[in-house]
């Protein structure tokens, strides 16, 4: 139960709980007529809808772990780029060298 409160708030809780209550009830009060179909319907609406919230929760959470861990990546990289340039001549990059493009369409320098 306390990895679903992780993906699922309170109220959707709730509304579970309320939704399989009215569910039962009407089992009771209508019997087995057409009309639960109907009911039966809306519950697996119900029961779908919160299905695909609990998996976009979880969806998010994963997002959110590859996220942290490509800033990470990018952290560590800026990090070596400042230090390799501190450390270099002590000058910016060389200006001298300009990007050009073939007709192929692949770059290369020029000086």
């Amino acid at each position: 139960m306390g990895d679903i409160k992780r993906h699922v708030d309170t109220w959707s809780l709730i509304v579970m709980f309320m939704t399989s209550v009215l569910f039962v009830v009407a089992l009771f009060l209508k019997g087995l007529r057409h009309d639960l179909l109907l009911e039966a319907g809306v519950f697996l609406v119900s029961v779908k809808l919160i299905m695909m919230a609990y998996r976009n929760g979880v969806v998010a959470t994963e997002l959110k772990a590859r996220l942290d861990g490509i800033h990470g990546v990018l952290t560590q990289l800026e990090g070596a780029l400042q230090s390799a340039q501190s450390s270099g001549s002590g000058k910016g990059p060389d200006k001298s060298r300009k990007p050009s493009i073939s007709p192929e369409g692949d770059r290369s320098c020029s000086e």
